[in-house]
């Protein structure tokens, strides 16, 4: 199947900054890197001639990954944490940073926990592990990135994390595919890109704008300075062996951002895609985790109905992986997939055969498994070729960050018949990849057949490698659970009010119960416990006046304040609920002994959870606790005391929760004490007399007992009313004149504030409610 003339190409130019891409840039050099062993072999060779900086952006990052599991020769540690460490060690001027995503809690069985903290390491100040939650709720940052010096840069699906590394073979039984854990896992396929040249300067810019917006910039030994690369350096860093498949060129740079706070949305890569389906004469190639994007779904079923139209060609992995990606998104994609053949029939006879999905099948794999294809990578004809990190989700065209560099013919004839060779061979080693020939026999089989799914059928060897047609099965019950991709795969950021409406009926909805009306609804059960105790057999079931008399003989001990003490530290530590020994010092030695032995025992306790959170560090122990802390984080850091003794009248998180977060906060130890003090007396007081009454009127019943009871009662309830007024939020309404803005970045007024044209036939507007979150994005 010859290409089109070049000289007579009818739309030059596809790559428009501002439109599809941020920026436009020259490299020196690009090669396209296919699969892990090749990807993370470069990548090290490169970040052993680290002089000044090195980015890392991703969506997961393990530390105990190993980047060359047959051994290295550089003498340097063989997991990625020990190395990054070693090599701040040895070069006095290198600045590390990691940015990784802030990941919700789903995943926190599937990552590491003590990422940025090895037990017996010392940390480095020029070693900076940080964690980015600034996106709208049920985003993620998907950016897979390193740049090194400013000067060489890597894009593509793979981050730098556990069970990725693979040889193109994908033996079943290399023995060198096995976990952190020395368990082996399944073969693994994705792409990734190397460049250097005005690109890498360009991506480190993008890496140094993800940490500004996360956060971190404004931090001192944050800071690094933005190099000028000059071409020697810049040889020296790019790794021996790997021969560019293109010189001199320039690269497009797409993004996908979310709208989010005050920042438009960006949408890029969404465009990138739509444009070049548009301008295919011949056929689009896709290698893609997912297929389960509305949009480009609509926009490739349109070309297909054309008389001419191109062929489509989509390598999916046969399965997702996990049965809540199968139960989500496989069902997505099986529904996208139906709908196109369905909407071609009755079409030209040609239309239904012009679209295919395929799955690489690998010999010696079980039936039912299949090669996991991770990459998201795609070709237009001989013309243009994007690999990066964007998925066909629509998630990835307008819900998470995403990068993707792309490269399309340019220059004179001459050029531009370079280019495309270069573009024709990349897409032909994928295919050679799966169908287990070299890139040569697919050439041949593409010059000699009528289309690319013709040449694909050619080269397919049944029980070998091969690449097999897909027809995904839409299960009826699967297909009924994922009926809204606005919850499964969202095109734009989602409220939990959207969720409950889409997912909960309108007769099971109950307003959220408020914790401090809790506390005083606690007391009164409480209450009634004590009459029940009075008038009931209930007496006789629990021999109360046993357990009273054993808690009293620590009272008769030597160094009984002490005991005391060390237990609330104990017991603290060990997360038990603070109250229940607050008010059992209270019940045991009175309201005065107890309230004093509580408030040493809850201020010895909080300083040394303050000490442990301090030495763990904040991104340790998010990776322990989980994303929320945040939250927890940032208002310590900002409101100091008040916060504090804000976070304590409220049980806004677990005790020792509070104590460890707040020492990896900002916040200084002095105003953490008075915080602390402010906040937990008034409770102390209060559960000590509560809960010392509540024993005497069960022992000693009376109606002065009652009373008193009753008066402690009435002050916790008001005291939680009192303090839900004054800590309710207060509803933001928009200014007078003032259009408010929506999630994806348009205002009610009409005024899109996007950064990029937006297609006067967009079809994300009226496509929300038609299918499914991706649960899972790699």
């Amino acid at each position: 199947m010859p290409s089109p003339t070049l000289q007579d190409n009818p739309t030059p130019g596809l790559l428009q900054p501002g439109r599809n891409c941020w920026r436009l840039e020259h490299a020196d050099r690009f090669k396209l890197l296919i699969d892990a062993a090749d990807y993370f072999s470069a990548l090290r060779r490169a970040l052993v001639k680290a002089r000044h900086s090195v980015y890392i952006l991703g969506w997961d990052l393990d530390s105990r990954t190993v980047l060359v599991p047959q051994g290295s020769d550089d003498g340097l540690p063989e997991q990625l944490g020990d190395l990054l460490h070693a090599l701040v060690e040895r070069q006095p001027a290198l600045h590390i940073r990691v940015l990784n995503w802030d990941y919700a809690m789903l995943y926190a069985l599937e990552r590491e926990w003590m990422m940025a903290r090895k037990p017996g390491r010392p940390r480095n100040k020029r070693l900076h592990f940080r964690t980015d939650a600034r996106h709208p709720v049920g985003a993620s940052h998907h950016q897979k990135i390193v740049v090194i010096d400013d000067q060489l840069a890597f894009v593509g699906g793979l981050d730098l994390t556990r069970c990725r590394w693979d040889t193109p073979e994908h033996a079943p039984d290399n023995p060198l595919r096995r976990d952190p854990d020395d368990k082996p896992y399944a073969p693994f396929h994705d792409v990734q890109a190397m460049v250097d040249g005005d690109v890498a300067l360009a991506l480190g810019d993008l890496a140094r704008r993800r940490w500004t917006l996360a956060g971190y910039a404004e931090r001192t030994e944050d800071r690094s300075p933005r190099l000028v690369p000059s071409q020697a350096s810049a040889n020296e860093l790019w790794p021996d062996g790997f021969e560019p498949d293109l010189r001199d060129l320039r690269i497009g740079i797409s993004r996908t951002e979310p709208a989010y706070e005050d920042r438009p949305g960006v949408f890029e890569v969404r465009e990138l895609y739509l444009d070049a389906i548009a301008a295919a004469r011949q056929h689009l190639f896709f290698e893609n985790q997912y297929f389960t994007s509305n949009v480009l779904a609509e926009a490739i079923g349109a070309r297909l109905r054309e008389t001419d139209g191109p062929e489509v060609a989509v390598i999916s992995p046969q399965t997702q992986s996990g049965w809540l990606e199968q139960a989500t998104m496989g069902a997505l994609r099986a529904r996208i997939h139906h709908r196109l053949k369905n909407a071609l029939e009755g079409q030209q006879p040609s239309a239904e055969a012009r679209y295919q999905m395929y799955c690489p099948h690998l010999p010696g794999l079980e039936e039912s498994c299949c090669l996991n294809v991770h990459s998201k990578v795609f070709a237009m004809d001989d013309r243009l070729f994007s690999v990066g990190s964007a998925n066909m989700s629509n998630r990835s065209m307008g819900f998470d960050t995403e990068c993707n560099l792309t490269i399309e013919v340019q220059g004179d004839a001459q050029r531009q018949r370079e280019i495309a060779e270069a573009i024709g061979l990349m897409r032909n080693r994928l295919l050679a990849e799966h169908l287990g020939v070299s890139p040569a026999a697919v050439q041949q089989a593409m010059d000699q057949q009528t289309g690319l799914h013709a040449a694909i059928a050619r080269l397919r060897q049944p029980e070998q490698r091969e690449l097999r047609p897909m027809d995904p099965r839409l299960i009826p019950e699967l297909d009924a659970l994922t009926q809204d991709n606005a919850v499964f795969d969202p095109e734009r950021p989602i409220s939990p009010d959207e969720i409950v409406d889409a997912y909960v009926p309108r007769s099971a909805r109950k307003p959220v119960p408020r914790r401090m009306i809790g506390l005083g609804i606690l007391a009164v059960a409480l209450v009634v416990f004590a009459l029940a105790w009075r008038f009931t057999p209930l007496r006789d079931w629990i021999n109360l006046s046993s357990l009273i008399a054993l808690a009293r003989s620590v009272d008769k001990m030597p160094f009984t304040p002490a005991i005391v003490i060390a237990a609330f530290v104990v017991a603290g530590m060990l997360m038990v609920p603070i109250t229940v020994l607050i008010a059992v010092a209270g019940v045991v030695f009175g309201p005065v002994n107890g309230g004093l032995y509580a408030t040493a025992g809850v201020g010895l306790s909080a300083l040394l959870g303050f000490g442990l959170g301090h030495w763990l560090g904040h991104d340790a122990l998010r990776d322990m606790l989980g994303p929320r802390i945040n939250n927890l984080s940032r208002r310590f850091a900002q409101r100091g005391i008040a916060a504090m003794a804000v976070v304590r009248l409220l049980p806004i998180a677990p005790f020792t929760v509070v104590n460890v977060v707040a020492g990896a906060s900002h916040l200084g130890l002095r105003d953490y004490l008075l915080g602390t003090l402010i906040g937990m007396v008034p409770g102390i007081v209060l559960t000590v007399v509560f809960s010392h009454n509540l024993a005497e009127a069960i022992r000693h019943p009376s109606l002065q007992t009652v009373l008193v009871l009753a008066g402690v009662t009435a002050a916790l309830m008001l005291t939680a009313f009192g303090l839900q007024k004054l800590l309710k939020p207060r509803d933001k309404k928009t200014k007078p004149g003032k259009p408010s803005r929506n999630a994806m970045g348009k205002t009610n007024g009409a005024v899109t504030t996007t950064d990029q044209p937006v297609r006067r036939e967009d079809p994300l507007p009226r496509v929300q409610a038609d299918h499914p979150i991706e649960a899972r994005q790699a």
